[in-house]
């Protein structure tokens, strides 16, 4: 394999919104993929993550986020906060719905109890495992990005947030 080079992101770089509780994962995933030419948004929450998605002016190609991701401190339930605290697979499903044609990257450092306790079938999702190899996330990245964007199903007719079919 080549070494990734320090490649400055053009104005035409896809651009990923990387969304992870553990601030030393974001800087992570940020340094590797801004030397492979990408542009990086970053976010420790899906509140954050979903303000970024509504007011970001630019693109977002990609959402690479962590599975779990459990509330930053003591929030009060409301109904009319648009940016709610929600797990990685919500978000997704949130965000796509903001972002049309949005391409969704999961993570978990436990897959298989992660993805079981939201009802994901392994294999049915574009999924990265921590800890994780430099090339593996690179390479995944680049994969997704390259396949059409698959919708997500955010129209809520009879199904659950765990029963949803993506990318499979």
């Amino acid at each position: 394999m080549t070494e990734h080079q320090n490649i400055p992101p053009s104005p035409g770089s896809p651009t990923i919104l990387v969304v992870d509780d553990e601030p030393s994962i974001i800087k992570l995933c940020k340094t590797l993929l801004e030397a492979t030419g990408f542009t990086v948004l970053q976010a420790e929450g899906s509140s954050d993550a979903l303000k970024i998605c509504t007011e970001h002016q630019g693109p977002i190609d990609l959402l690479l986020t962590d599975l779990i991701l459990p509330p930053p401190g003591f929030q009060l339930a409301s109904t009319s906060n648009p940016f709610p605290h929600v797990h990685g697979l919500e978000l997704a499903i949130r965000a796509a719905a903001i972002r049309k044609g949005l391409h969704v990257i999961l993570m978990s450092g436990n897959p298989e109890k992660d993805l079981a306790s939201h009802g994901i079938k392994r294999g049915t999702l574009p999924f990265l495992a921590k800890p994780f190899e430099q090339d593996r996330l690179i390479h995944l990245v680049q994969d997704v990005l390259a396949q059409p964007a698959s919708s997500l199903d955010v129209s809520g007719h009879g199904k659950a947030a765990n029963d949803v079919d993506w990318f499979g």
